[in-house]
């Protein structure tokens, strides 16, 4: 089976590196699916999950908030401002993030807390 490789960095590290077989993510024109030979593509980052499946049936879900995404010649770069992976998140952290952002209309961290928390839990 074709595979593409994938890069996730953030700001501060390399938060993922590996093959796959399928990246799902949404950028600002709508959500994406690059699998390999995909036509080449350059895209901004909306802050959701990114979704990255191995060809061994694993998947790897990262919180991905903001960035670019960037692919050619079965390369996947996602550059992200601030990206960890779904096993990172700490959920009751999100959970409290989340209520102290509702409560102080806050929705840029409204909205972080809500990717973290969907990307860790799926809700």
């Amino acid at each position: 089976m074709a595979e593409l490789h994938v890069e996730l960095v953030a700001a501060d590290r390399k938060v993922w590196s590996g093959e796959a077989t399928i990246v799902l993510a949404r950028t600002k024109s709508g959500d994406i699916g690059i699998q390999p030979n995909h036509t080449p593509v350059l895209g901004a980052m909306d802050p959701q999950p990114v979704t990255i499946r191995q060809a061994d049936g694993t998947t790897v879900i990262a919180a991905v908030h903001g960035g670019l995404l960037s692919f050619a010649d079965n390369r996947l770069s996602i550059l992200a401002e601030v990206a960890e992976l779904a096993d990172e998140i700490d959920v009751d952290r999100a959970e409290r993030a989340l209520a102290a952002a509702k409560t102080e209309s806050e929705a840029a961290a409204q909205r972080r807390a809500e990717v973290r928390l969907l990307a860790a839990t799926g809700r």
